[in-house]
């Protein structure tokens, strides 16, 4: 809840921060306005840690520049066509763009920039009311033409504008209510809503490069479910991610089997609590959540309704790796979450044998040299997607977990599992068998690299004369 007179104080601690403060007296000595606007007011207001702070002025960017030269380390003017100059100022990175009165031609969704004339112009023209506050310095005025603070008060998320109006020009915006939503715990106006509901296929407009963005910052928040349940839920996720509002099967009277979109959902909750644990002091794992979110992709193409009432999904996990693959690379994800995400949804399953009896020493050799460098992602997914409510069935499978982790950990303190290679090299081989260079010395390499699967060090002596016996046998 937010209590406004606390967060006043930690706004006027804002405006007294030096950058701040040298900031201030720069463009009022120049003659113009400053205000500190959107994220980091709101962030101040609701005790949240600001990295970033952004300004607004009626100053044009060719004035920012100068102001901001004699008093800043750096400057970069990458913005300068949308009125944006960046600085670094006292060691922190800044951004201060001059008011905007943008219009949109409603066919793209890059605006025709115009620079405004009055902070009050600027505001309105923004996403969202929590967003488009700003606070006059140096004489600590707060600016909220659109109810910006009532809205932080009741928790609530709402355009400052027609929401039809403001999804219209910019249809991200969208995107950005569903993340804001998760990202703040708040629910969205029952009329902005309805707005992205009728306006979704105006999405379409937008690049991949930008839906992108919003859906991997919606995944970094703590909380993504909520975000991902209104995108479901209004059909924008039907435009970019249709394969998660298909985990919503139907299920008839005669055959029975779990949610799998409330599953799925779970399971990302999970994940993400237990990325949290084992991994406390690090960033959000985005390849991870979006694993967790669509491990379970393959299920609608692969459901069969048997005789009895059973359901199966047999090969849900390769259907669903090929699936993700070719999604992530339309919303043009780099190469290296691409092929982690659809590894770890083609393993995901892999682990659940082994409660049903203990794997051998080679089995489990190879599910670390199959997850490679994903072993720890996968350890986190396998045990997320235990959502059973069978206490004795979850700890079950707990227990037959702790258990390949702890075998993995002697096996790598014994064998060096992280440098899972051969014990002879290419060289080594090619010496040993008088041959060179060329095919025969990858079938080599093969035989040995599953002779260490199999039977872990057997010494380097051995492997020599295993590997002549193999020679000699294939002659």
């Amino acid at each position: 809840m937010l209590n406004m007179a606390e967060g006043i104080a930690r706004l006027g601690a804002l405006a007294e921060s030096p950058v701040v403060d040298i900031l201030a007296r720069a463009f009022a000595d120049a003659g113009f306005d400053l205000a500190i606007v959107g994220g980091p007011v709101r962030d101040a207001l609701l005790g949240r840690v600001t990295n970033d702070l952004d300004f607004t002025t009626d100053a044009r960017p060719d004035d920012i520049l100068r102001i901001v030269k004699p008093i800043s380390t750096a400057q970069w003017d990458i913005g300068r066509a949308f009125g944006t100059i960046g600085a670094k100022v006292r060691g922190e990175q800044v951004e201060i763009t001059t008011y905007r009165a943008d219009s949109y031609d409603g066919v793209t969704r890059k605006p025709t920039v115009e620079f405004g004339d009055t902070i009050e112009g600027d505001l309105v023209r923004r996403d969202l009311t929590v967003n488009s506050m700003a606070m006059r310095v140096p004489g600590r005025t707060l600016v909220d033409p659109t109810g910006g603070v009532e809205d932080l008060v009741r928790g609530v998320l709402r355009t400052p504008a027609d929401p039809r109006v403001s999804f219209g020009d910019d249809p991200l915006r969208m995107l950005r209510a569903a993340r804001f939503s998760s990202q703040l715990a708040f629910d969205v106006d029952p009329a902005t809503v309805a707005a992205m509901t009728d306006l979704r296929v105006t999405l379409s407009i937008v690049s991949p490069e930008r839906i992108q963005g919003e859906l991997v910052k919606l995944l970094a928040t703590d909380d993504p479910v909520r975000g991902i349940r209104l995108l479901v839920e209004t059909g924008l996720m039907d435009e970019f991610l249709p394969e998660i509002s298909a985990l919503q099967l139907e299920v008839d009277e005669h055959h029975h089997h779990k949610d799998v979109y409330e599953h799925s959902l779970t399971v990302l909750r999970q994940a993400i609590d237990l990325e949290k644990i084992r991994n406390p002091d690090a960033a959000p794992d985005v390849a991870l959540r979006l694993a967790a979110l669509l491990h379970d992709i393959g299920k609608p193409a692969t459901r069969r309704l048997e005789p009895g009432g059973g359901v199966t999904f047999y090969h849900h996990d390769i259907k669903g790796a090929r699936l993700a693959r070719k999604r992530l690379q339309a919303l043009r994800f780099d190469s290296d979450t691409t092929n982690t995400v659809a590894r770890l949804i083609e393993l995901h399953l892999r682990f659940f044998g082994y409660s049903e009896g203990a794997w051998t020493d080679s089995a489990v050799r190879r599910y670390v040299r199959d997850a490679e460098a994903e072993l720890e992602r996968l350890h986190i997914l396998t045990r997320a997607d235990v959502t059973t409510r069978n206490a004795k069935k979850a700890g079950r499978l707990a227990r037959a977990y702790d258990d390949i982790e702890r075998r993995i950990a002697e096996l790598a303190e014994q064998e060096q599992l992280d440098a899972m290679r051969p014990e002879l090299d290419g060289n080594r081989i090619q010496e040993v068998l008088g041959i060179a260079p060329g095919r025969e010395v990858g079938e080599a390499y093969r035989f040995l690299l599953e002779l260490r699967l199999d039977e872990g060090i057997v010494g380097a002596d051995a492997a020599e004369q295993r590997l002549r016996e193999w020679w000699a046998a294939r002659a």
